[in-house]
């Protein structure tokens, strides 16, 4: 028989005889219990041993990295290869040798991204604001630990933090880096786990040192004063906004807004980038250019190219004749990422739970994580020297009779009985006895036994002064801060990042450099937009549109006019005329609920065309309401496109109108009523969505059908329509009248 048809039966077999007991069946599980199952877990892995930094400003790869670089003697002055870092952190960081060694480079002084690297590269590390620049493979790459690393693992052999095993119970490794300053402000970390992330901007080492001695001083310390801004790597601009910023030093979340900084070589009429946030790239940069260029929004530029060198980056732009370099890059600022924000989340893990912290929790949570550190590393000095003075007592014993100690040893016939009966000779413990039964017979005499007891009174002196160390937390404190100095003294560095204040900076004018015309805009009622510029227009007036639509609208304006689309789902949609190509009469437009990506089932109603925001808009409604709004509820400061709201949705819209100054309106309601009121009646508001004003009163069931602007002579008895106070119900026309209007129309 076959192999397969044997396996088969013995499979069959099993089945009959109940071997395979749910083999076929589908077990109900509820989904609470799958995620709690499988899920969870996962998700709890990620945010404690992953994503979220620890109070010593590590993450679990960070720190694993750096210990094994530590143990490998990598802090001095020999470098190795990044390969060998990289196969010996393996053994604590089980996962693949890539990403182990995208970590090193992002912690090495060669990838620019830290304030104060932990990692001494030579070779290609690539570059932190580059997306091509990429590092070597780690084959051809050297590194070892920075200087500052000293003040990282400095005491790290003292106890003065716990260790672990390591994945596979073969090596220990800390939990937590002993670190001597508040490292988890002092270089960038971000990381995003699952259903949380953290993101939490790099400070000035000497700025954070100060802050926190002040802090240790005098807990209610403006921190403000010593801790001035961030500072980024890569230098550029923080605009300073005092209250933001406080906001995010108290809560630890917020937005910090930097900007590229640039110099004009006028000889070359030339821009040169030199600086760009770190939330972006030169590449990326210089692609939103020349994208901006494509879509003719940018012609001040005629050529963009990275010269990034050894020199460090530089983004050139090369301008044409007659622009101002200064309105171009306020331009660019505005229209690219030259100009960014970093978003700050600073959410630490403290004690295994995740916590988002403003800037004076954070240190002072980083002040009481070194005071455990100074106190376990001082109780472990204390023992050390206890056990060596209490040895040491031992030996001073022994000074008094040398020649019974060796006669003790001499006459004593068995090796196991020589520690006792010094014991019992001299009157001192096993310890002792076995530290004098060691000392070599050519150090059996009265110097050298001297030398060490006279050790003893500096012994007593340390132990003394280690004691009171940890009886009184003042003095820890005083080791703290001495320790900050000297670290804000040794490796402090100038501000990278230069502050500027909101008033010094030039206000974006979108239209700065544009060219402004007269143009006609053409709107049809399925949504077909055209702008048609008035010498096209005189060439050829005959409107192309799609079969069985029309034009709606024809407004007259620039080609710096705003452009407010409003729609039936109470939305309007902005933009400029400029963002619209000039066509001719002949072309069917572009459709702009596809154009400005209108919601499904939303339909276009009416284009309102200004570059003042003066006057009104009026909203004529179903039930008789009309609303008039203040057009400048609609202006912006910023560069919104979609503004909701945009009129009452309590009935429905029938017509509307843009209006620079009053008119009058002819309304018609389902029962043939018609009624002329002028717009002045009304009162304008502020608030886009107000419900309006009753004008025409209706019956049950009624509702108005038609408004349109009165014009004068277009009722033969138009007197009897003019209402002089609203609400009103209307008069129903005459034959004459109605049939006069037709024949008008």
């Amino acid at each position: 028989m076959p192999r397969k048809n044997k396996d088969l039966n013995k499979t069959s077999k099993a089945v009959s005889k109940g071997v395979v007991n749910n083999a076929g069946k589908v077990v109900d599980q509820k989904i609470v219990d799958t995620i709690e199952k499988n899920y969870m877990p996962y998700a709890m892995s990620v945010i404690m041993s992953r994503a979220i930094p620890e109070i010593d400003g590590f993450k679990p790869s960070h720190r694993k990295l750096l210990y094994t670089m530590y143990k490998m003697g990598l802090l001095g002055k020999t470098r190795t290869k990044s390969a060998n870092i990289v196969g010996q952190t393996m053994k604590l960081n089980p996962h693949g040798d890539s990403a182990i060694y995208d970590t090193m480079v992002r912690l090495s002084r060669g990838y620019e991204a830290l304030l104060h690297p932990y990692v001494d590269s030579k070779g290609n590390f690539g570059k932190f604001y580059s997306r091509d620049m990429v590092c070597a493979a780690s084959r051809y790459t050297e590194a070892k630990l920075d200087n500052i690393c000293e003040e990282i693992f400095k005491d790290i052999d003292k106890d003065c933090v716990d260790f672990v095993d390591n994945y596979d119970s073969t090596l220990k490794e800390p939990v937590l880096l002993p670190v001597s300053f508040p490292s988890i402000l002092v270089n960038a970390n971000t990381g995003i786990a699952v259903g949380m992330a953290s993101s939490i901007c790099p400070f000035n080492l000497s700025e954070v040192c100060e802050t926190a001695i002040e802090l240790i001083k005098d807990e209610n310390h403006d921190i403000l004063s010593t801790l001035i801004a961030p500072d980024f790597p890569g230098g550029g601009y923080i605009i300073y906004e005092k209250d933001k910023l406080q906001s995010i030093y108290d809560t630890g979340r917020g937005g910090i807004r930097i900007r590229s900084k640039y110099v004009y070589d006028k000889e070359s009429n030339c821009i040169d980038i030199i600086n760009i946030p770190p939330t972006t790239c030169s590449e990326l940069i210089i692609d939103k250019v020349i994208e901006l260029i494509k879509l003719g929004k940018i012609k001040e530029i005629s050529d963009i190219r990275d010269e990034t060198g050894i020199d460090g980056l530089k983004i050139t732009i090369d301008l044409k004749r007659g622009y101002d370099p200064d309105k171009l890059m306020t331009k660019l600022y505005h229209l690219t990422p030259l100009e960014d924000v970093f978003s700050c989340n600073f959410n630490v893990l403290i004690d295994g739970v995740p916590k988002v912290l403003g800037v004076k929790e954070l240190i002072k949570s980083w002040i009481n994580f070194r005071v455990n550190c100074i106190k376990r590393r001082t109780a472990f000095d204390l023992d050390k020297k206890k056990s060596k003075l209490h040895l040491l007592l031992g030996l001073s014993k022994i000074l008094l009779d040398i020649d019974k100690a060796v006669n003790i040893v001499r006459n004593t016939k068995e090796e196991v009985m020589v520690v006792p009966n010094l014991m019992d000779g001299f009157g001192i413990d096993q310890l002792q006895a076995e530290y004098v039964a060691e000392i070599k017979l050519r150090n059996l005499n009265k110097e050298y036994i001297l030398k060490h007891i006279s050790e003893s009174d500096l012994l007593k002196k340390d132990i003394e002064g280690l004691s009171e160390i940890l009886k009184s937390d003042e003095k820890v404190y005083d080791i703290i801060i001495t320790d900050l100095k000297f670290i804000s003294k040794k490796y402090g560095k100038v501000r990278k990042s230069e502050l500027i204040y909101p008033q010094e900076i030039a206000k974006y004018e979108q239209d700065d450099n544009i060219e402004d015309y007269p143009v006609t805009f053409f709107i049809t009622k399925e949504g077909y937009f055209k702008k048609i510029t008035s010498q096209s227009l005189r060439m050829n007036s005959d409107q192309k549109v799609k079969e069985n639509d029309e034009i709606n609208q024809a407004e007259s304006g620039s080609n710096t006019s705003d452009l407010l689309f409003f729609t039936d789902k109470m939305q309007v949609y902005k933009s400029k005329g400029y963002n619209f190509p000039d066509v001719k009469a002949s072309v069917m437009g572009e459709y702009i609920p596809a154009n400005l990506n209108f919601d499904d089932q939303e339909n276009f109603m009416y284009l309102a065309v200004t570059s003042d925001y003066d006057g009104f808009m009026i909203f004529f409604y179903e039930d008789g309401k009309v609303s008039k709004i203040n057009m400048k509820s609609y202006h912006t400061l910023t560069n919104r496109k979609k503004l909701v709201k945009a009129y009452s949705d309590k009935s429905k819209i029938v017509k509307i109108f843009y209006l620079t100054e009053d008119k009058e309106f002819l309304i018609t309601s389902s029962a043939g009523k018609m009624l002329i009121f002028n717009s002045d009646m009304l009162n304008i508001k502020t608030s886009k969505d107000s419900q309006g004003v009753c004008v025409m009163r209706l019956k049950k069931g009624h509702r108005i059908i038609k408004v349109d602007p009165y014009l004068e002579e277009k009722l033969p008895s138009i007197k009897k329509y003019k209402v002089k106070n609203i609400p009103a119900a209307g008069v129903k026309p005459r034959v004459e009248d109605v049939v006069g209007e037709q024949l008008k129309i």
